[in-house]
């Protein structure tokens, strides 16, 4: 199956490089192109994008809220963000990931890495790029002016089982579903069964949003290191 892209940047140039890219690559294609993030959000929905490729400073609409549109939108559940940005600091990856993006990358990343940004995010996988630290991420979703955690939610940690929690706890850890099962000594397919119940349950669109999740309900608590 063919991996619907759009790309949204408000320079020109930037968006014929990524075409190119994506468009060379086997079973991805570029369906549309956007300037600013009101532009995004309705060709996410005109073009049915699987994966936009988001910019952060755009004019009039930025990606940050055109990423929270989208992941309010109950018609866009099946899309995933990644955003794009040469400001690859810590406070835009937290921002991003609370806005409901599935990952986060630099322009200066090589292109395979954006490919394989794009293959993650459509396969419901979170992705960092390498300078976005786990400890440096928990920092921050535990520093004091972060949004209080919808009750909601925080109510359905209830509802997961003992082994769910762990799962998301490791989830939450940055690792794979590969990892998870040699530690616990169950088969990837198990543990892939629990992050679908975890997020199931918690109203998580991908692992990018369980991660959240974990820290901001206290599940998970950030080092001190």
């Amino acid at each position: 199956m063919t991996i619907r892209v759009l790309l949204a940047d408000d320079q020109a140039l930037l968006r014929s490089a990524f075409r190119v890219l994506v468009d060379s690559e086997p079973g991805m294609a570029v369906v549309g192109e956007a300037s600013d993030g009101a532009e995004a959000v309705r060709l996410a929905k005109e073009c049915a994008a699987d994966v936009v490729l988001m910019d952060i400073r755009m004019p009039g609409t930025d990606g940050l809220a055109a990423t929270r549109l989208i992941g309010a939108d109950p018609a866009l559940a099946h899309v995933r963000v990644v955003i794009l940005t040469t400001f690859e600091v810590d406070d835009y990856v937290v921002r991003a990931l609370r806005a409901g993006a599935s990952g986060f990358l630099g322009k200066g990343s090589e292109p395979e890495e954006l490919l394989t940004a794009i293959r993650l995010a459509a396969s419901g996988e979170a992705l960092l790029s390498p300078a976005a630290t786990k400890g440096l991420i928990a920092r921050f979703l535990a520093q004091s002016d972060a949004p209080a955690p919808d009750p909601a939610r925080l109510a359905r940690l209830d509802a997961l089982t003992v082994r769910e929690r762990e799962v998301l706890v490791l989830v939450a850890g940055g690792h794979s579903n590969d990892e998870i099962a040699e530690r616990l000594e169950v088969s990837p397919l198990t543990v892939k069964t629990h992050v679908n119940r975890a997020m199931a349950k918690l109203g998580a669109r991908d692992r990018a949003q369980l991660v959240v999740i974990a820290y901001e309900s206290g599940l998970v608590r950030p080092r001190s290191d």
